[in-house]
């Protein structure tokens, strides 16, 4: 029985470019004794192990992933990600990256200047020896070392990485043209030299395309404060942020960033919370309101408790976030899965039986060739069988990297998951973004999400005679005693109209039925019909018809008496957010059908449903029962059921439902259950989210349709010989390259359009 106790061991590892690389990285691990689950993000190169209590260190996870033809950067004990340490890594990857390509292309470029005159001028005194001599440093020196290296590490583990079909593209070749020395024949060490210097060159402009797809999260793992000023002994000191403890009193001046999560315990002023929530627009904050790390204070001088310190800040957790969607898999994925994992040894077989081929029976080859010369300048059927055996072996190798398959999925993830940060949505999985594409029905809970979840006042009724103010004056003035929710609900509402409460003497509660008191020489009494019938209150008839009326539309309504006598109604709602009627709108625009399911009574749940344009209300229902009618609906629409919810009630419900989505200003747990967190917590950010969950994956689809089209027609086109090596492996860059370039179309193509059709 596996020990419950673990622990948790970042590896970076630079050169797992693909998930054929991580693929590869996985299974190395999963053979150690003592391994759990297994996570890779190819966006930051992390290899995050999970290890049961006596399993390996990280020294031996290096050694084995090492030992895979992996080189490891740096290996992270436990939770928090050291931001800067993984920006300085990817830095110095891409600074080794470019030397190498550097020192790679200054004599290879020399190279081709001097084989043009070579071939079609004048022949070069001792040019096989230059060519020999300024190729050397490219193919097995600072050039291409790593990649031979990674290759011995990857076939002495009996695993097959991207880096064998390179160094097999470029070793032979080489080492065939060396022959020229002993016997007259065609040299191959330009070839090998060019097909390594065009190989560093792709795997530069992969980290440079790369880097630019993870700009966003990078940005936000970046975008924290540095110090902050706290109060230490009396004194207003600076310390590093990662000093900061629980509890500490933090001063924040205008134009600072947050130090961290916090409350404010003095002050007031404006945020700019963008970096959390995608608004622009600066958010009010004063005493008791909860502030976000790396916020920017706009104005005022502010004192903040600290509240989150280290990895349990929302920045954090927004980083843990989105490093766990890059990292995680997509259902489609597993076709890209099976392709490569089989795909080197098969191209290696491919391209020895081109090879055997050529050999052994040319003149069924060579028609084709003859074929292809009359339009392929590089195509040379004078070139003798040996030749021309080789170059196909060769070109087979180089061309079927199948770097664009392995980068088809966890590009199109890098590029969708920064867009959704931006835009405060944060989608924690792979699957749902695939899943969340074929929602058929919106299931939305009520309080908290279509509404505010806070009661207001909304209409004042007079009974004849009655001045409205005087009625206010009075129920302000009893409810200011009191700590209901309907009461504070009041006593604001009176505040926005001017209306300022007075004092009271005798306050009395009679629980959920009503509160009573004196108002200077006025008894007053505010409650339902028939706590004031039995006080036996004059002129109660002569309001049913404005009660009923407000009560069929759902909302809350009390009486307001005074020394017996009914003097009008105050009526109480929990009003609409401003978005949901456009939310909703956006839902049926993607041909949604929307069902609200909420525990409050058919009357108020009718009302909120028709204001708004809901399809289907389910009323009355209690948390354990949402479960339920999750499931139903699952039965009657198929599995393709979304919820939003915000409390702790709908975490079950949003677990069951095929793609959960949190409001994000909602409870811990339920975004803890979500797949899918809204940071701003507006509802038109759903439509948001679909509208990305599908370009996301109609970016993984086309990906994922060129890569492999592009390597099934390649391959026959190399093994005939119509493809020279030299070609090939342009195109292979070119492949990988334009995989990632369709997936940053991402940044430029996803945009929400509202219920009109028109873009925002």
């Amino acid at each position: 029985m596996r020990d419950t106790m673990s622990k948790t061991i970042t590896l970076t590892v630079p050169g797992m470019g693909s998930d054929h690389c991580a693929g590869i990285v996985r299974k190395t691990l999963e053979r150690l004794d003592g391994v759990g689950e297994i996570q890779t993000n190819i966006a930051n190169h992390h290899v995050s192990v999970t290890l049961d209590d006596g399993g390996p260190d990280g020294d031996s996870l290096k050694e084995a992933v090492e030992g895979a033809g992996y080189d490891v950067a740096a290996v992270q004990a436990d939770q928090a990600e050291d931001a800067h340490g993984d920006a300085e890594i990817e830095e110095a990857y891409l600074s080794q990256a470019r030397k190498r390509l550097i020192i790679a292309a200054i004599p290879t470029t020399l190279i081709m200047l001097l084989m043009m005159p070579h071939m079609f001028w004048q022949p070069i005194p001792g040019y096989l020896a230059i060519v020999a001599l300024l190729a050397f440093p490219v193919v097995f020196l600072y050039g291409g070392i790593a990649t031979h290296k990674s290759t011995w590490r990857s076939l002495k583990n009996g695993t097959f990485n991207m880096d064998v079909l390179i160094s097999m593209g470029s070793l032979p070749p080489y080492l065939i043209g060396l022959v020229g020395f002993i016997t007259p024949m065609t040299s191959f060490i330009e070839m090998a030299a060019t097909i390594m210097t065009f190989h560093l060159l792709g795997r530069y402009l992969e980290a440079l395309a790369k880097g630019r797809a993870s700009q966003a999260i990078r940005r936000l793992m970046t975008l924290g404060a540095k110090t902050a000023r706290v109060e230490r002994d009396g004194k207003e000191v600076e310390v590093p942020v990662k000093e900061l403890a629980l509890g500490d009193i933090m001063i924040v001046r205008p134009g600072d960033k947050m130090p961290t999560d916090g409350e404010v315990v003095e002050g007031e002023g404006h945020l700019d919370e963008s970096i959390a929530t995608g608004e622009s627009i600066p958010v009010f904050k004063s005493t008791g309101d909860s502030v976000i790390g790396a916020t920017i204070n706009k104005e005022g001088r502010l004192r903040v408790k600290a509240t989150r310190v280290g990895g349990d800040t929302f920045l954090a957790q927004v980083v843990r976030l989105i490093d766990q969607a890059q990292g995680s898999r997509v259902p489609i994925q597993e076709f890209a899965d099976r392709m490569t994992g089989r795909f080197v040894p098969t191209v290696l077989l491919i391209a020895l039986a081109s090879l055997i081929i050529w050999l052994t029976v040319p003149d069924v080859m060579r028609p084709i060739l003859d074929w292809g010369a009359t339009f392929l300048p590089w195509v040379n059927p004078d070139a003798t069988t040996p030749v021309l055996a080789l170059i196909a072996a060769i070109a087979v190798l180089v061309i079927a990297c199948p770097c664009a398959l392995g980068l088809a999925t966890p590009t199109a993830l890098m590029v969708g998951s920064g867009i959704g940060a931006e835009r405060g949505i944060l989608i924690r999985s792979g699957e749902a973004i695939q899943t969340f594409k074929d929602v058929k029905v919106m299931v939305l809970d009520k309080t908290g999400t279509i509404t505010r979840g806070e009661p207001k006042l909304t209409e004042v009724v007079t009974a004849e005679g009655v001045n409205e103010t005087k009625l206010l004056t009075l129920a302000a003035s009893v409810e200011n005693a009191s700590e209901h929710p309907i009461a504070r609900a009041i006593v604001e509402g009176a505040d926005e109209r001017g209306v300022k409460p007075g004092d009271v003497s005798e306050f009395r509660s009679t629980g959920a039925r009503g509160v009573s008191g004196k108002v200077g020489d006025e008894s007053v009494l505010i409650g339902n019909r028939h706590l004031l019938e039995e006080e036996g209150v004059q002129g109660l008839d002569a309001l049913d018809s404005a009660m009923g009326e407000l009560e069929g539309k759902g909302r809350t309504v009390v009486i307001v008496a005074a020394n017996g006598r009914a003097l009008g109604l105050v009526a109480v709602a929990d009003t609409l957010k401003k978005e949901s009627i456009e939310a909703i709108r956006g839902m049926h625009a993607l041909g949604l059908h929307v069902v609200m399911i909420t525990g409050d009574n058919e009357r108020a749940a009718h009302a909120v449903a028709e204001e708004v344009g809901i399809d289907e209300v389910q009323a009355g229902v209690l948390p354990e029962g949402k479960v339920d009618a999750i499931r139903a609906l699952q039965e009657k629409h198929g599995n393709h059921v979304a919820m939003v919810g915000d409390g702790i009630n709908d975490a079950a419900a949003l677990k069951q439902a095929n793609v959960g989505i949190a409001i994000g200003a909602g409870a811990d747990v339920a975004i803890e259950a979500a797949d899918v967190t809204l940071v701003r917590g507006e509802l038109t950010a759903v439509v948001d989210a679909m509208h990305l969950s599908r370009a996301t994956y109609g970016k993984i689809v086309q990906n994922l349709i060129w890569a492999s089209a592009y390597n099934i027609a390649a391959i026959p086109i190399a093994a005939v010989g119509l493809l020279h090596p030299m070609i090939g492996v342009i195109a292979m860059t070119a492949s990988s390259l334009s995989v990632i370039g369709n997936s940053l179309l991402l940044k430029r193509g996803f945009i929400r359009k509202n219920p009109q059709g028109e873009s925002t």
